[in-house]
């Protein structure tokens, strides 16, 4: 068979380490000559030039530093390893001797196959038999050789892979092995093979002797020495890091966890000591240590001592939010007066745009705390809270344990944004994992399935928003303390856009301060002609569109001071988009403006009735959910029921056809608050006498006329505001609820508390 000949094959010089053919092997690459080899050989044939570095303390290697003599191997698996190095499993195929070595990027060699030769045969196998009978008392003394590597050695007849299998086995000096490797004679090769085993087996005698001798006179300090001192040994010969054992059992220390979360932490190096680092489980095992060692356990910031201090940042940060400010500042008096407690769970409820995120971050500034937030928007799978366990491939934490790691502290301000939008699904349900989380009682001792340790939640001080609370599972909403934040007026709009956003938008857009200015007159003209919104972003966006155009004009080199009035906003921004309130409020015969609420805010709502010649059947459209066409029903029961006082004859019913409809049809509507609306546009459309355009109302009712209670009175008083209605009709039980509006809106709005429906159709109805 002719001899094989390898052209431009890419070199590794392996420093402590001989290759052998016939041999599997596992070696890590992490200088860039050696990454570059391998790079070479994957986009190759995926074999590789393996030869020993004499010297393996030098870095910067020349072809001179690298024996001539060495074997190729066949890469089976190339594994990225965090600290940029790669470990390869290989299996050496044959040896070779180097012609010449060529260097780009890493080194090529022209090698040509080293095949052995045979000498005599009767001697040949007289050292092998020899040499196996050695091993195999090597072997049986001691348990250093596994049992499939013991039975290959059995297995193998050909005396020259038997001298690869066994010199590879044995703990030799890397100079011998490399003489061996190089040895063409297979005969000298047994021969040399021979010596090997025979010092081996004398050291392991003598080792027996000294070890028999040492035990009877060591004390238990000693041994533990003396214990440890061989494990060392052990892991130096299978190249694992002693060191990093025990700078990990040093931080573990260092951490002061809890007694039982500390043991089992222990526990776990002692188990990851036992498994090679190439161990996959090895990884696992690492990884959950360094998650359990980079998490604060006692960590935590200080609170803000004073309260005055608090106040100031949060007044700097927001217009408003009275409710929240207080409440803060009551959790720090009392935080100040007892010197601990347990942080309450609060929850943010109101329209979107409001600042319920924003302030969050504000309070964990005025608290002094670190702020993490974390968004439940779409979250459907559990793991997402809880944790995958450790079992699985690619496990890790649930977020709330990532974000107290992140904070670095035991006592963060947790947002939990938009907690009304968790959904389930077959991976589980979020919202039941979060009772744990957000309960008191229960969140002290709170468990990952990845930590499989309790972990104290009591200090973190968790804040939830949510634009509705009707979709919050109610055992949530029972566990947290509810601030609802309702929208804002157009003085409070007015001083937000004064205070907060033109100096935002001015900054953002590149705008100096003293170049463009904003009147109040320009400001309200915004607010009331280009938005109609709950909260605050619509205006952002318009002020945003103003400072962009103005800055279009400096930019062109325009310096002179820009005064933005109401009269150039049409330029900037074209034609309000809203109508004045004159022209949407007139008298009209069977239409009735009602309020209602929505997870937005509060909105107007003009509901429209048309009587016409039919057979009495009722029509009703513009989209309605089934409470509604209830309230619908309910309304014409009761006008029927007492026409006579209202000047309608009997027989109208029978002979008219009712059509309600509630106009924008593609948005669904609910609620049997706009019971009284619908009963007054009907009562209109019979009698024919027009309904008040500057009147709004609210209020369920009955078949006997009685008005009841509804709720959101704050956000639908708002509404109503804002689109210029002078009077509100409510119910008499939500007089109580009036203290909540504004005296702002108070001091505009006539509001007109009601029992019944003949009061509601008094105050409604012209000439009635």
């Amino acid at each position: 068979m002719a001899v094989k000949y390898f052209s431009g094959i890419p070199v590794i010089a392996l420093r402590g380490r001989v290759v052998f053919p016939s041999t599997t092997i596992t070696f890590d690459a992490g200088r860039l000559i050696s990454l570059t080899a391998v790079k070479a050989a994957a986009e190759g044939g995926m074999q590789l030039l393996v030869c020993a570095q004499p010297e393996p303390e030098k870095d910067d290697i020349t072809e001179n530093d690298i024996c001539r003599v060495g074997t190729v191997v066949k890469i089976k698996q190339i594994t990225r390893l965090p600290s940029d190095s790669v470990r390869i499993l290989a299996e050496g195929l044959c040896r070779v001797r180097v012609r010449s070595f060529t260097l780009d990027g890493c080194f090529f060699a022209e090698a040509d196959e080293l095949r052995s030769t045979h000498g005599d045969p009767t001697l040949e196998e007289a050292y092998f038999r020899t040499a196996k009978d050695i091993m195999r008392d090597i072997a049986s003394a001691e348990n250093r050789f596994t049992k499939d590597a013991v039975a290959r050695l059995d297995r193998c007849s050909d005396p020259d892979e038997y001298v690869n299998l066994a010199a590879n086995a044995l703990p030799l000096r890397d100079e011998i092995k490399q003489s061996i490797l190089e040895c063409d004679n297979v005969t000298e090769r047994l021969r040399m093979l021979e010596k090997c085993l025979n010092d081996e087996l004398e050291i392991m005698r003598l080792g027996r002797k000294i070890s028999a001798a040492v035990r009877q006179s060591i004390d238990k300090n000693q041994r533990d020495y003396y214990l440890r001192e061989q494990l060392k040994a052990i892991h130096a010969e299978l190249g694992d890091d002693e060191d990093e054992r025990i700078a990990l059992t040093d931080r573990i220390k260092a951490k002061k966890m809890p007694a039982e979360i500390e043991e089992k932490a222990l526990k776990e190096v002692a188990k990851a000591d036992k498994m090679a680092s190439s161990s996959p489980e090895y990884t696992v095992i690492r990884n959950y240590l360094d998650w359990l060692t980079d998490l604060p356990w006692n960590e935590q910031t200080e609170d803000t001592a004073d309260l005055k201090d608090a106040v100031k940042i949060l007044n700097e940060d927001h217009y408003g939010l009275e409710k929240i400010k207080e409440r803060i500042t009551e959790y720090l008096a009392v935080l100040k007066l007892t010197g601990s407690l347990s942080a309450p769970i609060l929850c943010f409820v109101g329209p979107p745009g409001v600042g319920k995120t924003s302030i969050a971050s504000s309070v964990a500034r005025a608290l002094g705390r670190k702020f993490v937030r974390m968004s439940l928007g779409g979250v459907k799978d559990e793991a997402e809270i809880r944790g995958h366990r450790r079992t699985y491939i690619g496990s890790m934490p649930g977020r709330i344990i990532y974000g107290i790691k992140n904070a670095g502290t035991v006592n963060p301000v947790f947002l939990l944004d938009e907690i009304d939008k968790l959904s389930s699904d077959m991976r589980g349900d979020p919202a039941s994992a979060l009772l744990e989380v957000l309960d008191p009682a229960q969140n002290a001792t709170f468990r990952d399935r990845y930590l499989e340790v309790p972990y104290d939640l009591s200090k973190v001080l968790f804040i939830t928003t949510a634009n509705s609370a009707d979709t919050i599972p109610s055992p949530l909403l029972d566990r947290m303390e509810l601030i609802e934040i309702s929208g804002y007026t157009e003085e409070e709009k007015l001083q937000i856009a004064k205070r907060y956003l033109v100096p935002k938008r001015l900054k953002a857009n590149g705008l100096k301060e003293g170049e463009v200015t904003f009147t109040d007159g320009a400001l309200r003209a915004i607010v009331e002609g280009y938005t109609r919104e709950a909260g605050v972003r619509s205006l952002e966006r318009n002020i945003d569109a103003v400072c962009r155009k103005t800055a279009v004009k400096v930019a062109e080199g325009e310096k002179a001071v820009r005064r933005i009035t109401a009269e150039s906003l049409h330029a900037l921004l074209g034609p309000a988009r809203f109508r004045t309130e004159d022209s949407e409020h007139r008298d009209e015969v069977g239409a009735a403006t009602g309020l209602a609420w929505t997870a937005v805010g509060g909105t107007t709502l003009t509901i429209e009735v048309s009587a016409m010649h039919g057979k009495g059947e009722v029509q009703l459209t513009g989209k309605l959910g089934e409470v509604m066409k209830e309230s619908a029903r309910a309304a014409i029961s009761f006008i029927r029921s007492n026409s006579g006082e209202y000047g309608i004859a009997d027989e109208a019913f029978e002979t008219t056809d009712i059509h309600i409809h509630v106009p924008e049809g593609a948005t669904p509507k609910d609620g049997p608050s706009a019971g009284i609306t619908m009963a007054t546009a009907i009562l209109s459309a019979f009698t024919g006498k027009p309904v008040r355009g500057d009147v709004a109302m609210t209020g369920e009712i009955t078949l006997l006329g009685n008005v009841l209670p509804i709720g959101g009175l704050k956000e639908k008083a708002l509404a109503a505001y804002r689109t210029g209605v002078k009077n509100v009709i409510i119910p008499k039980d939500n007089v109580k609820d009036l203290e909540e509006i504004p005296k702002e809106v108070r001091s505009k709005i006539n509001f007109i508390p009601v029992s019944g429906a003949d009061a509601v159709f008094r105050n409604a109805i012209i000439g009635l």
